[in-house]
C-alpha cells in the first residue's frame, strides 16, 4: 500500500525552478532514501511534502488524502513526523522534558498550565523508558543545549520518530557526526523505525545503503532513478551523475 505519493510536483523560488515533475511513491513500511548532489532539490522536496512550502504545481498525498499545502502542525496530527538539518529541540528544556512532550502528544494529553505534568506518573514512567531506550538516561536532566552534538541530533531524531508517527521524514540525521556517533544513530533509527515508514535524506552512503529498502535519486530537481540499493549502485546513469565508482 502506498502511504506517500507526489504527482507532477513542481516548485520554484521567484521563477527559479527547483523541482520538475517529481512523481515519488513510498510504500507503507519501507525505509526510503532520497539522495543526490547538493542543489538537487532534496530538502525542497521535503519542505513541500511536509507543508513548509506550497508547490507551484502538483499534489502530495498521504494515506490517499490530498495534503498539498497543509500546515506542518496538521500533518503532525495525522501521523507525519519530521526532523530538520538544523537541530530543532527546545534547547532550554532537559532531555526528559523534551521527550515527555512527545510522550504526552502520543497519549493525546494536551499541555495545560493548570495541570501538574510531574504528577502524571504513567507519563513519567514511559518517558524514562524512552530515555533509556535511546541511551540518553545519563543525560536525563541535562538541558538539550548542553548535550554533545551527536546526542542532540539523536534526541531530535527521536522526537521526530516519537508519538506513533506512521511516516517519519529525517533530513540528514547524521550530518556532522563522528563515525561512532553515526553508528549509534543508525542503530537508533533502525530500532525506532521498526513498523514505521521512513523517508530519509542523507549524504553518507554507508548510512543509506545500510538502512534503505529503496532509494530515489534526485538530479537537478528531477527523479533520475528509483530502485533497490543494489539497482541504484549498478545504475550507470546514477554513477555518472552522483555515485561514481563508489564501493559500498
Amino acid at each position: 500500500m502506498t502511504i506517500l505519493e507526489t504527482k507532477g510536483l513542481y516548485h520554484d523560488f521567484s521563477g527559479l525552478e527547483v523541482l520538475f515533475d517529481v512523481n515519488l511513491e513510498v510504500v507503507e513500511g519501507e525505509r526510503h532514501a532520497i539522495i543526490g548532489p547538493n542543489g538537487a532539490g532534496k530538502t525542497t522536496l521535503f519542505n513541500v511534502i511536509t507543508g513548509t512550502y506550497k508547490p507551484s504545481r502538483g499534489q502530495v498525498f498521504f494515506k490517499g488524502i490530498d495534503i498539498t499545502g497543509e500546515k506542518p502542525f496538521k500533518l503532525a496530527r495525522i501521523g507525519m513526523g519530521r526532523s530538520f538539518q538544523i537541530t530543532s529541540t527546545f534547547h532550554r528544556l532537559t532531555t526528559f522534558q523534551n521527550l515527555r512532550m512527545a510522550v504526552m502528544s502520543r497519549l493525546g494529553i494536551r499541555f495545560n498550565f493548570h495541570r501538574k505534568v510531574d504528577k502524571l506518573q504513567h507519563v513519567t514512567d514511559e518517558t524514562d523508558e524512552v530515555c533509556g531506550r535511546i541511551n540518553l538516561d545519563g543525560e536525563r536532566d541535562i538541558p538539550a543545549e548542553l548535550l554533545s552534538y551527536g546526542k542532540h541530533r539523536s534526541l531530535e531524531a527521536s522526537l521526530a520518530m516519537a508519538g506513533d508517527k506512521e511516516l517519519v521524514m529525517l533530513d540528514e540525521p547524521t550530518a556532522g557526526m563522528s563515525r561512532d556517533e553515526t553508528h549509534f544513530a543508525v542503530e537508533l533509527i533502525r530500532r525506532l523505525t521498526e513498523d514505521k515508514t521512513m523517508v530519509i535524506i542523507e549524504h553518507d552512503m554507508d548510512v543509506i545503503f545500510s538502512l534503505a529498502d529503496r532509494i530515489t535519486v534526485l538530479h537537478y530537481g528531477s527523479i533520475l532513478a528509483t530502485g533497490s540499493p543494489e539497482e541504484i549502485k549498478n545504475n550507470q546513469d546514477v554513477k555518472d551523475a552522483y555515485l561514481g565508482d563508489l564501493e559500498v
